[in-house]
């Protein structure tokens, strides 16, 4: 039998992606010790943690024996079902955060009712059992019509956008449950992450302003450029009375339309989002740092940008799998690019990593990090 021992405290995250992945290096900083539970051995994740356990999230029996030793458990995505978190916090596990706080990131429709209770300005929305029920939904707030699955979908997916009923029943008969928004007309797609820890310390990044193609985040901009302080300290607000009221214990993601009449909360993610990949070279604490220190309850870490302008841009997988052949011009023509690639298989569209450049002109801090996923995807120059 092995004598092998932690010598610091083991924080165990549930699903092994590349949030977990990039929780490893600020991990190895901290004397903190990552466990992951991974589907498969060559998850992203998996590939670099050393503690990987294989099993099935949606199997109590794995999650049981996967939280054993652990002084804390966190996740990596939000699909754990409610009830297992429930038994694990009953078992007498740390889980950060909790069942009641995460059903939120879960279930879009209970999101939407607790948001509207405590204040915080949404979209119009309602519950539909059925085509039946959209139609006076439209009749109220006009066409289109956004049609979202309740559980589930990411990145565009389980959304539809309804001009006709004709569209209404195509959405319904992909036969999960639906639930309706107004459309709304944004201006732009804002994001502000917030904190929190157990004892209630909270803080707040900058605002962020996020660029989405076919539904896919390509580009994030810090701090959102030209935006309203007022805005600003709004969104942070937000951030803030959200992340107190639902009780979420470390990184609360929270996406926000911009429209011509305010702000209004599109979406809530309780765990590092993709808006804050920025943060891990553009803050002097990473979302990832953040979050362990949240979840193991120590003094949260200051979110100050390290330069005046920071543009993260996403990796998506091209045609050519071969991307480490293109790093030497990548990092010759510009030695202050920083590179994330997530260990993943190389698929068109798939989100396979992401680069990042700090400046202080933002056109030219964009068009650098530009440069270089045109030119690691395609070969090719901007």
């Amino acid at each position: 039998m092995s004598s092998y021992h932690p010598i610091g405290p083991v924080v165990g995250i549930i699903g092994a992606g590349q949030l977990a992945r990039m929780t490893q290096p600020p991990a190895i900083a901290l004397g903190v010790e990552l466990r992951v539970l991974a589907g498969a051995p060559d998850e992203s994740a998996a590939r670099v943690i050393p503690d990987t356990r294989l099993g099935d999230y949606r199997d109590l029996a794995d999650l049981r024996e996967f939280a054993q030793g652990c002084d804390a458990i966190t996740f990596d995505h939000e699909h754990v079902p409610t009830e297992h978190i429930r038994a694990l916090a009953a078992g007498g596990h740390a889980v950060r955060p909790g069942a009641d706080a995460l059903v939120h990131a879960q279930d879009k429709a209970v999101m939407r009712e607790r948001l509207t209770e405590i204040g915080v300005p949404c979209p119009a929305w309602a519950r539909v059992a059925g085509p039946e029920d959209v139609a006076p939904f439209a009749a109220e707030h006009g066409w289109p019509v956004v049609l979202k699955t309740v559980r589930g979908g990411y990145d565009g997916r389980g959304v539809w956008v309804c001009r006709t009923p004709e569209d209404v029943a195509e959405a319904f008969a992909s036969g999960v449950e639906l639930m309706a928004e107004a459309f709304v007309p944004f201006e732009r797609e804002l994001a502000v992450l917030v904190a929190r820890s157990p004892h209630g310390q909270g803080v707040s990044y900058p605002v962020v302003e996020t660029v989405q193609q076919d539904g896919v985040c390509v580009e994030v901009l810090a701090p959102a450029p030209g935006l309203d302080q007022e805005d600003a300290a709004q969104a942070q607000r937000i951030g803030l009375q959200i992340v107190h009221e639902l009780g979420v214990t470390g990184m609360l993601a929270v996406e926000l339309f911009q429209t011509a009449g305010g702000l209004l909360v599109n979406e809530l993610a309780m765990r590092p989002h993709n808006s804050g990949h920025w943060t891990i070279e553009g803050s002097a604490t990473s979302q990832f740092e953040q979050h362990l220190r949240a979840v193991l309850d120590l003094p949260l870490g200051s979110p100050e940008m390290t330069a005046p302008v920071v543009v993260m841009a996403n990796l998506l997988g091209g045609d050519d799998p071969d991307l480490f052949k293109r790093y030497e011009h990548v990092f010759a023509h510009d030695p202050g690019i920083k590179l994330h690639f997530y260990g993943k298989e190389v698929r068109p569209g798939r989100k396979i990593g992401h680069v990042t450049a700090l400046g202080a002109d933002l056109e030219e801090t964009r068009a650098r990090a530009r440069h270089a996923v045109v030119y690691l995807t395609t070969g090719e120059y901007t």
